[in-house]
């Protein structure tokens, strides 16, 4: 009974304690449009995939201590048991992400002069957020960290500034190229839209996030990966020519973050079937810029083929859409099964 209990509350964002042990959960993300105008400031709209999560436990301790999973373990029952493990998890395990995620917010609370407590805590940490298919599952259990520490020491960040604690941690400390949509949505914990505007975030230190936890969402399916593939990365020099100034990545940046905001304004008019096209069209002008490896590209074929929409939540090995009905979704399954891809309706 508490644990359905529990999965009730963490579904309404909201950190528990029970028997000492507080549990802070952090969900998957999709970027559902705009992306990924966001690094060059851009606009887009995200949504949490509560279908999978991050979670962190932590409880007070006599020492400061990080439990273990078994990736981060180097103990094994073959050889290529220990190279699946690598190709899924990486030389670095979590840890890593953990001790990243602790020094961001320690040097965050002795900058800005927050006095707290002098007490130690016990982490553990726990994933089923798939890997490898730009579901930003590192990002989630950094958030979670975060979120964690926050709670445990009574520190008040908000939530236009937690995020850039926490990609911090991931750009300064652990050298991963990333942006602040991730973040942003998943400190929400709701559909978000996000403005970074340039000019705005220098001012403010953060860009214009709405929230749109009142809007009704069209039904949406994801569609990733199961195995793991080896395939060439397409090379891209997008950030490049964006810098130097070159016209055509810039027009077509602009037109993806523009969809986006037109894609909000759909959705705040109830206009579904004019806001199912921003889908496709997010892909179509991405497609102008950047290379697409021909796996990903048969994974949004196959998506169209059955009526629904499709591009992707990140860089790729995954897809999001909206479908119109069971019958639909059906059929995506059947279809995607085929590619080794699992299909789930997701949950926001």
């Amino acid at each position: 009974m508490f644990w359905k209990l529990l999965a009730l509350i963490n579904d309404i964002r909201v950190c528990i304690t029970y028997n000492n042990v507080m549990k802070v959960v952090t969900y998957a993300r999709a970027g559902l449009l705009g992306n990924p105008s966001d690094g060059f400031f851009g606009k887009t709209i995200s949504i949490p995939i509560k279908n999978f999560a991050a979670t962190i436990d932590i409880k007070p301790s006599d020492t400061l201590k990080v439990t273990p999973l078994p990736s981060d373990l180097f103990e094994y029952g073959s050889l290529p048991e220990l190279i699946e493990d690598i190709d899924i998890n990486g030389y670095y395990g979590g840890f890593r992400i953990i001790k990243a995620g602790i020094k961001k917010f320690y040097e965050y609370v002795i900058e800005n002069d927050i006095a707290i407590r002098d007490k130690n805590f016990s982490i553990k940490y726990s994933s089923n957020i798939p890997r490898q298919v730009g579901l930003a599952g590192s990002s989630a259990i950094i958030t979670s960290v975060v979120k964690a520490l926050v709670k445990f020491y009574d520190v008040e960040i908000s939530n236009e500034i937690l995020p850039n604690v926490i990609l911090k941690a991931e750009t300064e400390e652990l050298g991963i190229s990333a942006g602040l949509q991730d973040r942003v949505v998943q400190v929400y914990g709701c559909p978000v839209f996000m403005d970074f505007d340039k000019d705005y975030m220098d001012q403010n230190e953060h860009g214009k996030y709405v929230p749109l936890d009142n809007v009704s969402l069209p039904n949406l399916y994801l569609a990733y990966k199961t195995t793991l593939t080896h395939e060439a990365t397409a090379h891209n020099n997008v950030r490049a020519l964006w810098d130097s100034g070159d016209r055509k990545v810039i027009k077509t940046l602009d037109a993806i973050a523009k969809n986006a905001e037109e894609g909000m304004r759909l959705l705040k008019k109830g206009d579904i079937e004019s806001f199912n096209s921003c889908i496709d069209k997010n892909f179509e002008l991405r497609k102008i810029i950047y290379p697409i490896h021909p796996e990903n590209e048969k994974m949004i074929s196959v998506a169209r083929k059955q009526g629904a929409t499709s591009k992707f939540p990140g860089s790729g090995g995954a897809v999001i859409g909206t479908f119109k009905n069971k019958e639909m979704f059906d059929n995506l399954k059947k279809a995607f099964s085929e590619m080794d891809c699992e299909t789930i309706k997701i949950k926001f």
